[in-house]
């Protein structure tokens, strides 16, 4: 048994924690926060990866200060990253210019002209398995070469930000399946890259990209600098690593069907493990890889925490003040329901809407009543995922819930009543960094799989788990549908 360290490289902080597997238990942990970039036009997201080289090595730093004479146990790491970003490098492996990330939504003309190429989104499903949307690599790269040519003449290499974090650990460049399926570059049923998609972005692109490999084959070992750095031994083994939400499987256990789990951070997520990919033919389900060389379908939403902390600051509350405000109004909020669109939207896919709270009146229009109902609103655009997932054969035993809003037991209920299925949390609420620290276990700790690994040390809270209620359930069932009418009606209309 070992020591490693899982680092997770978010779109609003970089966390470190140092797992050790005899005991079960993260030995210590360390945070830094950042921003995005400021004053960028309508719809771009975008940061300078130079902050999250910044972010690692300080909370690798104080990590390994924490942990005094044990730092000499470490023997791995992985790294968590943010999915989709575009990290392009020139020839000497330079930054040409700052990520575009996940949240950006400039690239619509970028994906509508990819999707025409190819006769639609049924013909882009065709040949990669996932529709072409804003969030993903794809039209990030097609549109620097639409509106950045200079740049991307000198583009030589195309990273993810995991894979960036690997390369300046590494120096060398690598890419696995999982947050390789994320690009929309990737055929996920052969796991390779899809000529066509390439070819028509720009012929040379094939060749500016890493070949997708396993993703339990190592990325490489620690260069010596940094080992010298920060006064390790020489050796140290960096995992392949891999997407959040492909991290985060790992770290929440879910790595046999019929587990999914839910995440409720800055955006939400829910996905499931399955051997066989799944691909969803209207396309509101990603049909990605995961990082133990098996299927994660997942959606994604990009309005969880996001919303309920723009409410919480309007009040000027504690997050205890704003569960208090919320449970005191039934469930339903008095009729009063939101359409959490308050930064565009995913899925579905409406990367210019903007939020509704429909059915205000004198009774519902208190504090109170918001906040509960953008709890619900930002749970229900999750359970339609869930139903989308059903329809496509996916159907949960359990859902285990992580993120930042599974510490609210309000939250945990509600989700218990939402999506109609037990909901448990896990002992470690950091999913995505644990993960990692389980895959880097699982490259010097052969004689397990990442999957057995998961399944031993990915523990869930027993008294932490919800069951639904079934006079909530059906109530909940009357407003998703009521949620999924509105938006398409709105949305049809031209007035989301």
């Amino acid at each position: 048994m070992a020591i490693t360290l899982g680092i997770d490289c978010g779109t609003q902080s970089t966390k470190t924690i140092a797992f050790d597997s005899a005991t079960r238990r993260v030995v210590a942990q360390a945070s830094r926060s950042y921003e995005v970039l400021p004053g960028l036009p309508a719809g771009a997201m975008e940061q300078n990866p130079a902050i999250w080289v910044d972010a690692l090595d300080v909370t690798v730093r104080e990590v390994i200060s924490q942990l005094g004479a044990r730092a000499v146990e470490i023997r791995a790491m992985g790294v968590s990253g943010q999915q989709h970003g575009f990290v392009p490098l020139d020839a000497g492996g330079q930054v040409i210019r700052p990520a575009k990330l996940w949240c950006d939504t400039s690239t619509v003309e970028e994906c509508d002209e990819i999707t025409r190429h190819f006769g639609g989104v049924s013909g882009v499903i065709n040949i990669v398995g996932n529709a072409m949307l804003p969030g993903y690599t794809a039209p990030k790269i097609f549109w620097l070469k639409r509106k950045e040519p200079e740049n991307f003449k000198r583009l030589e290499h195309v990273l993810l930000p995991h894979d960036y974090l690997n390369f300046v650990l590494t120096g060398l460049m690598s890419m696995e399946y999982g947050d390789a399926s994320g690009t929309a570059l990737l055929d996920i049923r052969t796991r390779r890259w899809s000529k066509p998609m390439t070819d028509f972005i720009d012929p040379r692109l094939i060749d500016l990209l890493p070949e997708p490999k396993s993703s339990r084959q190592p990325a490489g070992e620690l260069k010596s600098e940094w080992a010298a750095a920060w006064g390790l031994p020489k050796g140290i083994l960096v995992s392949a690593g891999g997407g959040d939400n492909m991290m985060g499987a790992i770290g929440t256990g879910n790595v046999t069907n019929g587990c999914v789990t839910a995440s409720l951070g800055t955006s939400g997520t829910l996905y499931a493990c399955v051997d066989r990919p799944v691909i969803d033919p209207e396309g509101e389900i990603a049909a990605f890889c995961d990082s133990t060389d098996a299927w994660l379908p997942l959606l994604c939403t990009m309005n969880v925490t996001v919303a309920t902390e723009q409410v919480r600051k309007l009040f000027g509350w504690k997050h205890d003040d704003y569960e208090t405000a919320a449970a005191a109004i039934p469930a339903g909020a008095d009729n009063l329901l939101f359409l959490p669109y308050l930064q565009g939207e995913r899925t579905p896919n409406l990367p210019g809407a903007s939020g509704v709270m429909h059915g205000m009146t004198t009774r519902n229009c208190t504090p109170g009543h918001l906040a509960r109902a953008t709890m619900e609103g930002v749970t229900l655009g999750m359970a339609y995922g869930l139903d989308r997932l059903g329809a496509l054969g996916v159907t949960p035993r359990e859902i285990r819930l992580t993120g930042g809003g599974s510490q609210s037991r309000l939250w945990r209920q509600m989700c218990a009543d939402i999506f109609g299925a037990p909901v448990i949390t896990m002992v470690s609420p950091e999913g995505a960094a644990l993960g990692a620290a389980i895959q880097a276990l699982a490259v010097v700790e052969t004689e397990k799989s990442v999957v057995d690994w998961a399944i031993q040390l990915a523990e869930t809270r027993e008294d932490e788990r919800a069951e639904p209620q079934a006079e909530c359930v059906g109530l909940y069932r009357e407003l998703r549908i009521r949620q999924t009418k509105l938006t398409r009606d709105l949305a049809r209309a031209g007035h989301l």
